[in-house]
C-alpha cells in the first residue's frame, strides 16, 4: 500500500488576505507529511502590471500571456508570492523550499499551440519529475510550486496552478495514494453565490453537466473542475475543493469530486 500524500492548491484571494493566509498556513503545517502545496497569485500580478500600464488579459479563466507579463509573472509568482509563502511556513515548523517548475526540472512544458486564441508564454505540462519531488518528500521537506514551468530551452511558462497541482497529483500517483484539495474563499462549488453555505457536496460527473447547462459553473471555476476530473481518471484517490477550513480534520462542509 502506498503512502498518502496531500497535495494543496491555494489561490489568489486567500493569498491576498493576510489574516486568512496565516490561518492557511498554519492549518497546512498542521498536516501530517509528506505534502505539497501549489499557490497562485494572479490577482498581485494583474494588480502589479496595472501600476506599470501593463493591461492583463483572461480568457475562460486563463490568462494571457505576453513577454512583458512574463516578467511581472515571473516576479510575483517565483519571487515575492513564493518566498512570503516559504518563509512563513519555516515560522510554523514545516521546513519547506521554494520551487519553480525549472528547479529541479520538476514541471517540463511546452509553449500552447496557437489555434482559436494566442495564449502567448502559456505553457502545457509535458511531464512531472516525480523522482526529484520523492527525493525532497523523502527528506521531510515540503515542495511550495508556484505557477510557473519552463520549456527545457532556457524559457519560463506560465501554466494555470490548478493544472500544476492537478499534474504534480497524477505524476506522483504511481508512488502515493495522492489526495488533491483546491482551496479558495468559498466553501466548495456553491449552488448560489449569494449564499455562503449553499454548497454541492458531491459533484459526479453527470452532475457537473448539469450544473454546466445551468451556468452554475463558469468562469475561472471552469478550468478548476476540468482539472479536478481529469485527475481522478489518472489516478488520483480524492478531490476536493473548498475554503481553509477543509484541510483541518473533522470539516465536513466542502464539494468532494467523484466521477
Amino acid at each position: 500500500m502506498n503512502p498518502k500524500l496531500s497535495i494543496v492548491k491555494i489561490g489568489g484571494n486567500v493569498i491576498e488576505n493576510k489574516a486568512e493566509l496565516q490561518k492557511f498556513l498554519t492549518h497546512f503545517s498542521e498536516l501530517p507529511e509528506p505534502k505539497i502545496l501549489v499557490h497562485g497569485g494572479g490577482k498581485l500580478a494583474t494588480q502589479l502590471a496595472s501600476k506599470l500600464g501593463i493591461k492583463s488579459q483572461m480568457i475562460n479563466g486563463r490568462r494571457i500571456t505576453d513577454a512583458k507579463s512574463l516578467e511581472i509573472i515571473t516576479m510575483v509568482y517565483g519571487g515575492l508570492t513564493n518566498k512570503n509563502i516559504v518563509a512563513n511556513l519555516q515560522a510554523n515548523g514545516t521546513n519547506a523550499i521554494g520551487l519553480s517548475g525549472a528547479d529541479g526540472n520538476a514541471i517540463q512544458a511546452h509553449k500552447r499551440p496557437v489555434k482559436e486564441i494566442d495564449y502567448g508564454f502559456v505553457g502545457d505540462i509535458d511531464s512531472i519529475n516525480a523522482p526529484f519531488l520523492n527525493t525532497l518528500l523523502s527528506s521531510g521537506v515540503t515542495p511550495v510550486f508556484c505557477a510557473l514551468s519552463h520549456d527545457g530551452k532556457g524559457s519560463i511558462l506560465n501554466t494555470n496552478a490548478d493544472t500544476i497541482a492537478s499534474e504534480i497529483a497524477i505524476g506522483m500517483s504511481n508512488l502515493y495514494d495522492t489526495t488533491l484539495y483546491y482551496c479558495f474563499e468559498k466553501k466548495g462549488v456553491l449552488l448560489d453565490i449569494t449564499d455562503e453555505n449553499s454548497v454541492v457536496t458531491d459533484i459526479n460527473t453527470d452532475k457537473y453537466k448539469e450544473l454546466l447547462k445551468q451556468k452554475i459553473i463558469a468562469d475561472g471555476m471552469l478550468p478548476k473542475l476540468e482539472n479536478c476530473f481529469h485527475a481522478l481518471k489518472n489516478k488520483v484517490t480524492k478531490v476536493c475543493l473548498g475554503d481553509i477550513e477543509m484541510i483541518k480534520p473533522n470539516t465536513k462542509l466542502f464539494t468532494s469530486i467523484t466521477l
